[in-house]
């Protein structure tokens, strides 16, 4: 099959699409606009491949949209493309409510023309399946309770907000239209080519650098942290057994304090970097005998989720998949894919990877 993915430069879609070349046959169309979260460089492993091609395209262009989808006559959509950082949404919502529920529009609108004139046989393969978040449902006061397909929304942030406003589209497009739609909501995901403004590659890159370690409030918010590459096998689970109009919940199964991902990562890096042998630490700063000696408490942010926790249940008892990370394999494999592409995170601090094009396959 051939599957059109939106966001395909950023964190969970380049993983999904390396996931595609190197373990399917499928073949795969990449539309991103490289906006600051998209980088080439983290395809650069499979851009020479015939079955990868890559558009340059803003998903809130119809015309441009509309011009992709008969070109390449993809059989699934995978939309991903979205701004993503609580932070960010905070300072400058007017990017969020633009790319991820007018983008999101643009697509099922265009999508929907596009189904209408399919040959049956193609019409009936059909699939646009929206990824999303479990940040649209709120947070948990309970210590036990967790996120099911059928929690009702509460969303903290306009990032959130934004999402949960994509998600009732689909929804939407789905039951007006019949077009054939599948959504998943997935905890937070971590791994190789996270952008580094993100939780754990910033500590990680900050711990290198002899630079503080910040810490919103006490550190005591919980997350379900998702290894990005079971992440990728359950979206094309999902994708391409999935029940039409469901809704399937990813998670990691792996809940953590934040202050506790900080501390172990400090932790893997002693080990992997004693303090003592990192000329930035030798350097800068002598009292530092162990990472955790760089972590700096700061001021929360507004409306801050204390805990999410996903019910992965269901993508379980009904399509077979499970996470093959725990949080410790994961966390240890990302530190040291960290240690070992100094390149590649080098170049998004310094900028230079939007600076560069590189081949993008046919």
């Amino acid at each position: 099959m051939k599957f059109l993915i939106t966001g395909g430069a950023g964190f969970i879609g380049s993983a999904v699409i390396r996931h595609l070349i190197n373990d399917t046959k499928h073949a795969i169309v990449n539309v991103d606009k490289l906006t600051y979260a998209g980088n080439l460089h983290s395809l650069e492993s499979i851009s020479s491949s015939d079955r990868y091609t890559f558009e340059e395209v803003d998903i809130c262009d119809a015309d441009a949209i509309k011009r992709v989808y008969e070109a390449h006559q993809p059989d699934i959509i995978m939309h991903l493309a979205a701004e993503s950082h609580v932070d960010r949404s905070i300072d400058g919502p007017g990017e969020f409510i633009q790319t991820n529920i007018v983008g999101t529009y643009t697509l099922l609108d265009q999508a929907r023309a596009y189904w209408m004139g399919l040959s049956e046989e193609k019409k009936d393969g059909f699939r646009f399946h929206h990824i999303s978040t479990d940040e649209v449902y709120g947070d948990l006061e309970g210590t036990d309770d967790l996120f099911t397909e059928t929690t009702p929304y509460a969303p903290s942030s306009p990032y959130s907000a934004s999402k949960a406003s994509s998600d009732h589209l689909v929804r939407a497009w789905q039951r007006t239209y019949g077009l054939p739609t599948l959504i998943t909501n997935c905890s937070n995901n971590y791994g190789p080519y996270h952008f580094p403004e993100k939780l754990i590659p910033l500590i990680i890159l900050n711990a290198l650098e002899g630079k503080p370690l910040p810490v919103y409030g006490k550190g005591d918010q919980i997350r379900d942290w998702l290894y990005v590459e079971d992440h990728a096998r359950a979206l094309v689970t999902v994708a391409t057994r999935g029940e039409i109009a469901e809704t399937y919940n990813i998670g990691g199964h792996n809940e953590k304090q934040n202050i506790e991902v900080v501390n172990t990562i400090c932790d893997i890096l002693d080990a992997k970097v004693p303090p003592l042998d990192n000329p930035k630490l030798k350097t800068q700063n002598a009292r530092v005998k162990n990472y955790r000696d760089l972590i700096t408490y700061v001021t929360d942010r507004p409306g801050h989720d204390v805990r999410y926790a996903i019910d992965a249940s269901k993508i379980g008892r009904e399509l077979g998949w499970e996470p093959q990370e725990t949080f410790e394999t994961g966390l240890e494999k990302t530190v040291q894919w960290y240690l070992d592409n100094e390149d590649w995170w080098h170049a998004v601090q310094d900028g230079s990877y939007q600076r560069e094009r590189l081949g993008t396959g046919s």
